[in-house]
């Protein structure tokens, strides 16, 4: 049972996992043991609130295939049980993220005042540097 909030949980049966060769450094112990975690989780099939499923299909991100299925591969340790929770926990932060609602940004406008400043701090830049050109005799 993976917990994403007070209210919502998602049941181990609805999360795919299949163990598998890791990649990379690791002697002779990587031709043998199949550490890596290759996690699949199906957003229609599942049994999260349609908000969630709503807000994970139109989520940008690269580990949701176009089918609205989230793909996390884990080997960043040697052992499975770390890769299975390290995992897990990708997959609960993804659908986290997911449902963040961003708050709308108000369009400010900059005061008279420092409008000023600005113009005026640019015109004593400008005759700064105008004075720093050759001198004609």
């Amino acid at each position: 049972m993976l917990k994403i909030s007070e209210q919502v949980t998602i049941p181990d049966t609805e999360i795919e996992l299949n163990f598998i060769r890791a990649q990379g450094a690791g002697g002779q112990n990587v031709n043998k043991v199949s550490s890596a975690v290759h996690l699949r989780f199906d957003i229609q099939a599942s049994s999260l609130p349609d908000f969630y499923k709503q807000r994970l299909l139109n989520f940008n991100d690269q580990r949701i295939t176009t089918d609205g299925v989230v793909v996390i591969k884990a080997q960043q340790f040697r052992t499975q049980e770390h890769n299975r929770n390290d995992a897990l926990q990708r997959l609960r932060e993804l659908i986290k993220a997911a449902t963040v609602i961003k708050k709308k940004r108000k369009p400010t406008k900059p005061s008279r005042s420092s409008n000023r400043k600005r113009l005026d701090s640019k015109t004593k830049k400008g005759k700064l540097k105008s004075l720093r050109g050759k001198v004609d005799a």
